[in-house]
């Protein structure tokens, strides 16, 4: 994926033509699927009616089910969801939470959904379980595209009644209009990064490729005096940055920030902040210059975070039985499968010099490897 952002950049400089970095762009925002459909598929009531039968008797034939649902598309998943209940009076969501168990139930049932659906119950779990789970949230709207954002917010205005701003903001404890520190404290950080989610799902920001060069040098330059050249972070002026500038263009203001001052911005950004402030700007940033690189780490991220627990933790996790941080795998892979789960892959192995799949039969297993592995296809 480093092409695209190579080639914004020459064209910031006058090296290429605007319609070659649309056609690169483009190829950006191609459905890079791993997902394997039938090249003849049944229509949904037979889909429907197979799976009912799959439910019937002593036991799920879990491997049935996984044969059908890991191999239609979204669309193709709600014309069976129609189907089933319009046959059997049930939603098949609810009758496969009954039927399956585990890590592979929650999959499954996630992957029913249409993505501003998935992203919604996410960001609704992350936001009010006692604990909130600022990764969660950060990769739901960090990651997401301004379109896929505002559908998101549909979708959870009209599931929970509730706007997701207001969830938002009630982390904020009433300081959203609070003048942030120039020193910034833990709690200040932390409240900078509820900002900063306040910022990016309320701000229009522009989708396409063309980019103003003078623009890109002026906010490289404004993010160093913000940041780097000063005691302190002004916090305010990375988020107002971050959170109004297209992905095309805080990509180029990262080359442009590595032309001026001999480093990237992603650089800067965790000498300069940390905690969740520090992830969500760069989730953004890593998402604008490769998301496919950025969710090839974050797929990994779930045995590193095993490696670095001391021994007495490692012992203490292994009586309990020591597992992989399967939310988190289940989460990228079921969202990203329809998306760009191919250009991940390549990531993966290039990264790591080992394919993705290796890693997930190492790391899981049953019918959760078996439908984790449907999803994410062949070895690249």
């Amino acid at each position: 994926m480093h092409f695209i952002a190579i080639a914004l950049i020459y064209y910031i400089y006058g090296l290429l033509p605007l319609k070659l970095v649309e056609r690169t762009q483009k190829l950006r925002r191609l459905a890079m699927s791993t997902l394997s459909v039938p090249p003849v598929i049944p229509l949904p009531r037979e889909d429907a009616v197979k799976l009912h039968k799959a439910f019937k008797g002593l036991g799920c034939d879990t491997s049935k089910v996984i044969k059908i649902l890991a191999h239609r598309n979204v669309e193709q998943r709600s014309l069976i969801q129609q189907e089933y209940e319009n046959n059997y009076s049930e939603l098949l969501s609810k009758r496969i939470s009954k039927e399956l168990r585990g890590h592979v139930k929650k999959a499954m049932v996630l992957w029913l959904h249409d993505p501003a659906t998935r992203d919604a119950k996410v960001a609704r779990k992350a936001l009010t379980t006692p604990v909130v789970d600022n990764q969660a949230i950060t990769e739901v709207i960090c990651s997401r595209t301004p379109s896929q954002i505002r559908k998101l917010k549909d979708v959870y205005q009209s599931t929970y009644y509730t706007p997701l701003e207001k969830d938002i903001e009630s982390h904020t404890s009433g300081h959203y209009k609070k003048v942030l520190d120039p020193s910034p404290t833990p709690a200040i950080l932390l409240l900078g990064f509820w900002i900063l989610l306040l910022a990016y799902i309320n701000t229009p920001r522009y989708e396409g490729p063309e980019l103003d060069p003078i623009m890109v040098e002026q906010d490289a330059k404004q993010l160093y005096k913000s940041g780097e050249k000063r005691l302190g972070t002004d916090e305010k002026m990375f988020i107002k940055i971050f959170s109004e500038q297209s992905s095309a263009h805080l990509a180029a203001v990262n080359y442009a920030y590595i032309n001026q001052y001999g480093h990237s911005l992603e650089k800067a950004i965790k000498k300069e902040t940390s905690g969740s402030f520090e992830s969500g700007l760069l989730t953004i940033l890593r998402c604008a210059s490769d998301p496919a690189m950025y969710f090839a780490k974050f797929l990994h991220a779930h045995k590193i975070i095993m490696c670095t627990v001391d021994i007495l933790q490692i012992l203490r996790k292994s009586m309990k039985g020591v597992g992989t941080d399967d939310s988190r795998l289940t989460r990228v892979i079921v969202t990203r499968t329809e998306i760009d789960m191919y250009y991940i892959k390549i990531a993966y192995y290039k990264k790591y010099g080992k394919p993705l799949t290796h890693a997930v039969r190492s790391d899981t297993s049953g019918h959760y490897k078996d439908f984790l592995l449907n999803l994410i296809g062949s070895d690249y």
